[in-house]
């Protein structure tokens, strides 16, 4: 099965680009993951979305060969970043490759409850007109204080929450194989 990450932080240290990695090393043998790069995509522009650059094309092309999209947000301002909902404008207009796609959503901040009210946002817009990509229900992955739970080199290293991803993980695995049948 063939993955497609998308982390809405383009930051360095970001923790959810490390949520995403300990997820592509972690489950290497249960599914291919691909961390997508946002940092390339310019702003959504109707004007050329008919003609986007090579870095618009590529990553459409990746999204649409992919077998499901994780998304992983942070939590800016009690929403999803803009970054992400660009990536979202150019995937959902033309040739609209997440329509049909099946989703699962994950996040990490620095607050107590994780990115809640970025996860609700993200699933209303998943689920809005043009873009229609299937959730996973009940399979809410949030890690609020992620800087205790992340060691100096970027590692998960609080036990609870890699054991809830196991269990996650498993979940999705099933409900995948439920829809590809």
């Amino acid at each position: 099965m063939k993955i497609v990450a998308i982390v809405g932080s383009i930051r360095k240290e970001s923790f959810n680009r490390k949520l995403a990695e300990h997820v592509k090393n972690r489950y290497q043998d249960k599914f291919e993951l691909e961390i997508l790069d946002l940092k390339p995509l310019p702003f959504y522009n109707q004007d050329l979305e008919n003609e986007p650059n090579e870095a618009v094309d590529s990553f459409k092309a990746k999204v649409k060969a992919a077998d499901a999209v994780l998304w992983l947000t942070p939590e800016y301002n009690g929403t999803v970043p803009g970054v992400l909902v660009n990536a979202i404008d150019w995937m959902s207009r033309v040739d609209k490759v997440l329509v049909g796609k099946p989703s699962w959503i994950m996040g990490a901040s620095m607050g107590q409850l994780g990115t809640v009210k970025a996860q609700l946002h993200l699933r209303d817009i998943l689920f809005a007109m043009g873009v229609s990509s299937p959730l996973l229900p009940g399979n809410e992955v949030y890690v609020g204080a992620a800087h205790e739970k992340f060691d100096a080199e970027g590692k998960l290293i609080h036990e609870p929450t890699v054991q809830f991803l196991d269990t996650v993980v498993a979940n999705f695995l099933t409900w995948m194989n439920r829809y590809h049948q």
